[in-house]
């Protein structure tokens, strides 16, 4: 047996005791909590605790300014099965540094990573996809709340049989199995931060590029540029990004340093 099969089996003995002191009370049945930041965000959330997954659904800030919304069929939603969440638990937990995984749906892979920045465990880092967030403690630990309630109801709701409807369950269990990433959870455009869905004129005379932060001082961020390193002003960068090394990402940069550094023409 796995690691996620051992923990898995740690908790339903932990659900064992609250079902039966929770027996007659159910708990809420549907969660959202949102973290957003200044260009990037995810929403965790759970329709159903008798739905034995839950969903990611992340965000990102388009070039005008305005955050892709779920009434459009923007971001993108991933589904993390109860084997999933123990081993994010572990990650929150600190019992590991970090945990990654693929996921495949209509023939694409998307990559999931959760790890702690360094070994203090102050800042955690979520990828999924193209998505990064960074989580401060504070949201970390609110996570981690929000996962372990998800985790002990789902135990409990998600395995009950009702007498008489053994079978129809087990055909739910069966369909959940295979079921794709698309979020069953509806959200609203009021899921998204207010002053964030104004738009934001782009400045003028500048050029997209695409780069790697390899370092970074109060004033200048040092940007690999397939395999060309330029310190560009802070000042010059038009766009929110994301302080991380080594994570491919877009630069809305000056057109005036761009021509100085020979980048453009």
């Amino acid at each position: 047996m796995d690691n996620s099969g051992v923990f898995l089996v740690q908790y339903i003995l932990k659900s064992n005791y609250l079902k039966y002191t929770h027996k007659f009370i159910k708990m809420a049945d549907s969660h959202s909590k949102s973290f957003f930041g200044q260009n990037t965000g995810i929403i965790v959330s759970s329709s159903s605790s008798s739905d034995p997954f839950m969903f990611i659904h992340c965000f990102k800030k388009k070039p005008d300014g305005v955050w892709e919304k779920p009434s459009s069929s923007e971001g993108k939603a991933v589904k993390f099965s109860l084997e999933e969440i123990v081993m994010i638990l572990r990650v929150l937990n600190h019992e590991t540094h970090k945990w990654q995984c693929q996921h495949i749906f209509k023939g694409k892979e998307t990559s999931i990573f959760f790890n702690w920045e360094d070994d203090n465990h102050k800042v955690l880092w979520i990828n999924v996809g193209k998505y990064s967030k960074r989580l401060n403690l504070a949201q970390t630990e609110i996570l981690r709340l929000l996962l372990t309630h998800f985790l002990d109801e789902k135990i409990i709701y998600s395995t009950l049989k009702k007498k008489g409807k053994a079978d129809r369950i087990k055909n739910r269990n069966h369909k959940n199995q295979f079921q794709p990433d698309k979020l069953n959870v509806q959200l609203d455009d009021q899921n998204l931060p207010h002053e964030f869905n104004k738009a934001k004129n782009p400045a003028n005379d500048t050029s997209n590029l695409y780069g790697f932060i390899v370092g970074e001082t109060k004033k200048a961020v040092l940007i690999d540029f397939k395999n060309k390193e330029e310190w560009i002003p802070k000042s010059a960068i038009n766009n929110q990004y994301l302080p991380q090394k080594n994570l491919k990402q877009k630069f809305l940069i000056n057109n005036w340093i761009l021509k100085k550094l020979e980048l453009i023409m």
